[in-house]
């Protein structure tokens, strides 16, 4: 059975380098700041997803093209926000957002979020990434799920998020058991309210569950009303001290 879950830690984990994937922090012309950071030289970023509005907006954005342009120098992959509505969306709708991603920020892949995670939507996300593969060459490609999905969907994406929610949760979480038959670079893990005094347990957490990209902040969604990836956690540069190679200044 495919989604036993287990305590026991990844196979893979003595091979785990943690890296940050940022899920989408608040326009640019808001947080520059936050924007900057990201392409300071050292910081361990695996990629960033660029969410202008909802998407890619309806026309180029001065402050994140400024923004793009700023990470593609410093090396950072950008990824496009796709939103697929749990497959509520329409194919079309989908890609016609890459296709203005690729054009105006030259993103480097996806993130698809809300994506669904049942077997039988499987097709469909298979079909897309195709397409969105055909768009961008070499596309990094993470399906944005939230929690562990049927299977089949770790054979089609470069990354799968299997968990995005409250440290509450995540600090008692366990791992789908067909999750150790990857390496640790193919799941990422999304926590928000990680208080700063439990910030390397947190880490363990996802070194022991084999997720190599990962994103903690001690900010909170405030009950489901605020968003709690549009600003840096608190402890940046503890984070970014404890993983990468060195501490923002």
């Amino acid at each position: 059975m495919p989604h036993l879950t287990s305590t026991k830690p990844s196979t893979w984990v003595t091979d785990l380098h943690i890296g940050l994937g940022v899920p989408g922090l608040a326009h640019p012309l808001v947080a520059p700041a936050e924007w900057a950071e990201l392409a300071r030289p050292g910081t361990p970023v695996h990629w960033a997803v660029l969410d202008v509005s909802d998407g890619p907006g309806s026309r180029p954005d001065p402050h994140c093209l400024q923004a793009a342009a700023r990470l593609h120098t410093a090396g950072v992959r950008i990824l496009g926000r796709l939103d697929t509505a749990h497959g509520a969306r329409s194919f079309e709708e989908v890609i016609s957002e890459a296709h203005r991603y690729v054009d105006w920020y030259r993103v480097d892949g996806f993130l698809l979020d809300r994506c669904p995670t049942e077997r039988t939507a499987l097709p469909e996300i298979r079909r897309a990434l195709t397409t969105l593969r055909a768009l961008r060459d070499n596309a990094h490609i993470v399906l944005g799920h939230g929690t562990h999905p049927y299977p089949g969907y770790a054979e089609c994406a470069d990354q799968l998020v299997t968990f995005s929610g409250p440290w509450s949760e995540y600090r008692w979480s366990q791992v789908a058991e067909w999750t150790a038959d990857y390496p640790p670079d193919r799941f990422c893990h999304f926590v928000h309210g990680v208080p700063r005094g439990h910030l390397e347990e947190a880490l363990r957490v996802a070194r022991w569950q084999g997720a190599a990209t990962i994103w903690f902040t001690d900010r909170t969604d405030r009950g489901g009303r605020g968003d709690p990836w549009e600003a840096m956690p608190g402890y940046w540069d503890e984070i970014v001290s404890r993983i990468g190679t060195g501490v923002s200044e």
